[in-house]
């Protein structure tokens, strides 16, 4: 009776000489596979994925839906959602279409006011960084040049464009310092106060370590101060693609600010709302590059 109760259950008796004494062997678990263990985590970003998407997809859909039924009727202003698509196909289906001169497609306006703001923001950044780690490392530089820099932040981005047109007499070298001058406040003032607020204790071991000013620069300043100067550049990119995009209703040339405003007077109302679609789509991927860029150098302090 023994023995077959010990075969039929899962331990094993194992004998040893002297002393009849049993030890018995457990069976281990089975491992699960690795498909089962990724299989939760599959499911959780999946659930994240979509709590994320359908919210505002479901918005959009209740807006065009509202818009549609809105100015559907024959005496409305403005075109409905379909008349818009239909009208604007061959926009959205040949984006890079080339006539010559300016009637060129979205896709390359869209080219031309981007690489005007990557060099304006691009100085904005290397310019408002270093004048904001000099603002605030210094107190003498704080009081003299911090005054100046409040008066002129608050002149309209567009105030700016006379001047710089009559500086570069040209338009193109004009939309750049339009978006420079627009997006360099940001940067300089959230980076002077990400330098004051450096803890004293990594000044404390800069001092131990004897670090020269290039070395407490790199390796203290900017990363302490990363976070907030982050900050900056996510408002001056924002910043920037609206000044280019009303400097080019200005200045004229290729552009998707002179797309509009060719559009407007040539009374091609859903061209406008295209390209208005089209200038909020790049606004957003501009900025969601920059917050990823800051959560990948900031490991994860600054917030995308």
């Amino acid at each position: 009776m023994t023995q077959t109760a010990a075969a039929s259950s899962n331990v094993t008796p194992l004998k040893t000489q002297g002393p009849q004494t049993t030890a018995h062997v457990v069976a281990l678990p089975k491992a699960q596979p690795k498909s089962a263990l990724l299989s939760p985590r599959l499911k959780a970003r999946g659930v994240e994925l979509a709590q994320n998407l359908i919210p505002p997809l479901l918005t959009i859909a209740a807006l065009l839906l509202l818009w549609e039924m809105l100015c559907s009727s024959p005496g409305s202003s403005l075109p409905a959602p379909s008349t818009v698509v239909s009208d604007t196909w061959e926009l959205i289906a040949n984006p890079f279409y080339d006539n010559g001169g300016n009637d060129k497609g979205l896709g390359w306006q869209l080219y031309a006011s981007l690489k005007r703001v990557a060099l304006g923001y691009t100085l904005a950044a290397v310019f408002g960084i270093a004048l904001g780690a000099l603002v605030g490392g210094s107190t003498w530089a704080m009081r003299g040049l911090d005054p100046v820099f409040q008066v002129l932040r608050t002149i309209p981005p567009l105030a700016w464009l006379p001047l710089s047109l009559a500086a570069f007499r040209d338009g193109e070298p004009s939309a750049i310092f339009v978006i420079f001058i627009t997006a360099i406040w940001p940067v300089i003032i959230n980076t002077a106060v990400g330098i004051r607020n450096i803890p004293q204790d990594y000044k404390n071991v800069a001092q131990v370590l004897r670090l020269n000013a290039w070395e407490y620069f790199h390796k203290i300043m900017l990363p302490a101060a990363a976070p907030y100067i982050f900050t900056g550049l996510r408002i001056g990119i924002g910043l920037s693609w609206l000044a280019i995009v009303a400097a080019e209703m200005l200045i004229g040339g290729v552009g998707i600010g002179f797309f509009i405003w060719d559009a407007w007077n040539s009374s091609r109302i859903s061209d406008i709302i295209l390209a208005l679609v089209y200038v909020g789509a790049v606004g957003f991927v501009l900025d969601r590059i920059v917050a990823l860029i800051a959560v990948a150098v900031t490991r994860g302090t600054a917030n995308a």
